[in-house]
């Protein structure tokens, strides 16, 4: 597909996404988009990076259009995410491609005061852009109407399972159960999990496996430094940071984070971070000031690495490897975004080998080792292959003579 304008949008729609500056539709947006407009129910696969907010909001919208609403009311469409970040992300794309339109996009989330959301709930709403623990709550104290939802969103489904909302996301599900459509989105479909969740959501959906094509794919550069001790670790992140114009380093533990962030320091490398139970005031300030350029490197834990769209990252280093080769994808995702180039560092130590070739294998692609001049690795490469076992003579002499007999 070559132009939005093939999918039938309206031209506020149209006008909207040319100022957004989408040029074409992506794999995912055009494979899922058609079937959303025509009112089938979707289960889409898709990377980050790869348009899928707009692969279920421009449907959602152009519903909207096509059947606009009598009277004021509660919401219409509900879209759940795992974080708060995403949330406020998608419900800022909402709002740039309904600028054309009357419709009214809310966001509800924790660290928001329920006065503040008391005040929206009261208003008529379109879109409603929610966490779903905090959704809940108001759903619970009847102060959210699910009879009006005509369109329930799922996106991240596989971090929301990560991080235990699936019994919330199917108790939201069924206060929804008038609505005529349902769109599940995941970065993954690999497992039962997401599988087992989107047979209770959906009804006879249709399947979207958007693979972005390989010359997406080679946009970013990967490849990985060999560490020998965490000094030598330090020295190999201060020689990428040099060369690097805005960088995201992500660790394992807040604990690590902690650690890293005063180790910066002592370079007198200024830094923000990202991690979990950080208050909300404190998250939109990290990021506000990393988007701005006020500083250039952040550190975050994996919390950081779903969904977040942060503009024009460089580097993303692997400080720590992750514990999954999924969540190192959604990690490297956060660079080269909207057809720009990106490069992806790992800092490999001896017991993180065996995770970079699961890494080779789920990508089909080893990630090359690169060596710096007056930094190479004094310690040979950690071997990962099992030796087989010597059979013992006396016992194969012996499996012989059973064998005769």
């Amino acid at each position: 597909m070559r132009d939005f304008s093939e999918l039938e949008l309206d031209s506020e729609l149209l006008q909207a996404i040319e100022e957004i500056g989408y040029e074409r539709p992506t794999v995912v947006q055009s494979e899922a988009i058609p079937h959303a407009l025509d009112g089938r129910d979707v289960l889409a696969s898709a990377p980050t990076g790869t348009g899928k907010t707009a692969a279920f909001l421009l449907p959602m919208i152009q519903h909207l259009q096509d059947f606009p609403r009598k009277k004021p009311g509660p919401a219409r469409v509900l879209v759940l995410t795992p974080t708060r970040e995403l949330a406020i992300q998608v419900a800022d794309q909402a709002r740039a491609l309904t600028k054309y339109t009357n419709q009214k996009v809310f966001t509800i989330t924790g660290g928001i005061s329920y006065d503040e959301h008391a005040e929206l709930l009261g208003k008529t709403q379109d879109i409603v852009v929610a966490t779903p623990g905090r959704l809940m709550e108001y759903i619970e104290s009847e102060r959210f109407d699910c009879r009006a939802i005509e369109c329930l969103i799922l996106d991240e489904a596989d971090r929301m399972l990560d991080m235990g909302f699936g019994k919330i996301v199917e108790r939201i599900n069924k206060e929804c159960r008038w609505r005529r459509q349902s769109l599940l989105f995941s970065a993954t479909l690999e497992g039962k999990g997401v599988r087992d969740f989107s047979s209770t959501i959906l009804n006879e959906p249709v399947e979207v496996n958007a693979e972005p094509p390989r010359r997406e794919r080679k946009k970013i550069q990967q490849y990985y430094h060999r560490c020998d001790t965490m000094e030598h670790k330090l020295a190999l992140l201060e020689n990428i940071l040099g060369e690097a114009e805005r960088t995201i380093i992500f660790v394992k533990t807040r604990e690590r984070l902690a650690t890293l962030r005063d180790q910066l320091a002592a370079m007198k490398i200024a830094c923000c971070w990202l991690q979990g139970e950080m208050a909300q005031a404190s998250r939109n300030n990290t990021i506000r000031r990393f988007r701005e350029g006020v500083v250039n490197v952040m550190l975050a834990t994996d919390v950081a690495a779903r969904g977040i769209d942060l503009p024009d990252v460089s580097h993303v280093i692997n400080f720590d490897m992750p514990r999954s080769a999924d969540t190192y994808l959604h990690r490297i995702g956060r660079t080269a975004r909207a057809g720009k180039k990106g490069i992806a560092v790992s800092l490999v130590e001896a017991h993180d080998q065996s995770m970079l070739e699961r890494v080779g294998r789920y990508q089909k692609e080893e990630v090359p080792e690169r060596f710096v001049e007056g930094l190479r690795p004094q310690h040979k490469k950690a071997s990962t292959v099992k030796k087989k076992k010597k059979k013992d003579p006396k016992k194969k002499a012996a499996g012989k003579k059973k064998a005769k007999k």
